[in-house]
């Protein structure tokens, strides 16, 4: 009977123990919440439930179950203990990493509700993405190293390699250029505010929005819903187009092809009652100038302003579209005149007379 309750005392007692440990540890949290409602992060750390549970349960257990005086159990007690430590790492890990995204979530959250400078919040949320990324890669790169060091044969490989770290490190940094490059460039990205994630900007002609910043690669959504992905050394070794540095008011440009009996002073007039029926113009700019001359046509410029990227594009079409209208309409001789070949003569149908040209 011993034989029977043993092992249920153990492996229960564990479970149970764990239980009562995450429902305190629960049940501080909400409180903690509840008190303070404008601080996020304890109700953030909630979701570190399920990796302390099986922290607290993995370290329970690797530390009573050589007490049950199983048979089977006291003959694979090294891989069971071996397996249990593994599950203990890898969970530890997991924690650690929830714990760190939780207090990294919280922090920038905190922060955005603060802040006024729209600019300031992109920055911060790029550069808090990027610690994120760093601190786990550091938590699994120890996490894994710290699983292979339990196995006795890993011991002595890793001191046979420690020997030749100088040679292996000159290998890896040559064979790892092209990698460590985009590291020490999305480091560069984060903390050099060169571009930050919410950005409007302009690659090899495509304009979009950055959408996401790795470690290696950035991703741009381009305005048709495509995703540009690139390294992160393209933006540090290549110009580009942003155009949310210094703010995110816009100025856009519309040009017009006319003829030279125009109105121009009534194409201001219209241009002022475009303006003042669109929303997406903000109020801080516009003009209506002759740019060019042509023997045969004219260039009329018309300038617009905007409060984003997204609004002066809103802007430019609405102008164009409706100035283009109201031209055709109410001065049709303005637009340009295109000369085109006359249409061939058809072929008269069996039994009718050809057509005569003469009036």
């Amino acid at each position: 009977m011993e034989d029977v309750l043993r092992p249920l005392i153990v492996v229960g007692g564990s479970v149970a123990l764990t239980l009562a440990l995450g429902w305190a540890a629960d049940l501080a949290m909400r409180r903690a919440d509840a008190a303070r409602p404008d601080t996020p992060l304890w109700g953030l750390l909630r979701r570190c439930r399920i990796p302390l549970q099986v922290v607290l349960l993995t370290a329970l257990l690797r530390g009573t179950f050589d007490r049950t005086n199983l048979t089977i159990i006291d003959a694979h007690s090294a891989g069971i203990g071996q397996l249990l430590s593994l599950v203990l790492i890898a969970a530890t890990a997991w924690l650690a990493i929830r714990i760190s995204a939780a207090i990294v979530e919280s922090s920038y959250s905190r922060y955005a509700a603060g802040a006024r400078d729209a600019a300031r919040v992109r920055r911060v949320r790029t550069q808090v993405t990027l610690i994120q990324r760093v601190v786990t890669a550091i938590v699994t790169v120890v996490a894994v190293a710290a699983m292979l060091l339990t196995f006795p044969e890993m011991r002595a490989v890793g001191t046979s390699m420690l020997a030749s770290a100088g040679v292996l490190g000159i290998v890896a940094g040559v064979a790892a250029q092209s990698t460590l490059g985009n590291l020490f460039a999305g480091l560069q990205i984060a903390f050099g505010d060169m571009v930050r994630i919410g950005d409007t900007v302009v690659v090899d002609g495509e304009w979009g929005t950055v959408e996401e910043i790795t470690l290696t690669f950035l991703t741009v959504r381009t305005w048709d819903e495509r995703r540009i992905t690139m390294p992160v050394s393209y933006f540090t070794s290549n110009p580009f187009e942003n155009w949310s540095r210094g703010g995110a008011q816009m100025t856009g440009t519309v040009f017009f092809q006319l003829d030279h009996s125009a109105p121009v002073e009534e194409m201001r007039e219209k241009l002022t009652e475009i303006l003042k029926n669109s929303d997406a113009w903000d109020g801080r700019a516009q003009t209506l100038v002759v740019t060019d001359t042509t023997p045969t046509t004219i260039e009329v410029r018309a300038l617009v302003t905007a409060r984003d990227a997204d609004a002066i594009w809103t802007v430019r079409c609405e102008v164009r579209e409706q100035m283009i209208t109201w031209l055709r309409d109410a001065h049709p001789y303005a637009l340009p005149r295109i000369a085109t070949a006359p249409a061939p003569a058809l072929e008269p149908a069996e039994g009718q007379a050809r057509p005569s040209l003469e009036k």
